[in-house]
């Protein structure tokens, strides 16, 4: 089954390595883009939440988010090691998010050759 991946990367300077091994391991094709999180949103543009400048202080304030159809769901663990590779563990805090979702449907998707 299909799976759409969708890995939030906090360090933005990182995307043409991430976008370059995602192609070394098949991925042609992927839909980025900006994103902020939602303690910046709150803690700059809601007034009741300046207190949150402190807490986020030094933290990139905006994102990349990256779609992509992934149609071998075995892929999923390679992907997430390349992406390790490259961002170090995505279980350290301000590094980023991966996770994949089954697709029941897609249409619109190139045919491979």
């Amino acid at each position: 089954m299909a799976q759409l991946l969708i890995l939030v990367l906090n360090q933005e300077e990182l995307l043409d390595d991430v976008l370059s091994a995602f192609m070394e391991v098949g991925i042609s094709g992927a839909t980025i883009i900006d994103s902020v999180g939602m303690g910046r949103v709150l803690s700059y543009d809601v007034p009741i939440f300046a207190g949150l400048r402190q807490m986020i202080q030094g933290q990139r304030p905006y994102n990349k988010t990256i779609f992509t159809v992934i149609k071998d769901e075995h892929k999923i663990d390679e992907i997430i090691q390349v992406v390790e590779q490259i961002c170090s563990s995505l279980d350290e805090p301000g590094t980023g998010l991966i996770f994949a979702v089954p697709i029941t449907m897609v249409k619109g998707m190139a045919k491979e050759a």
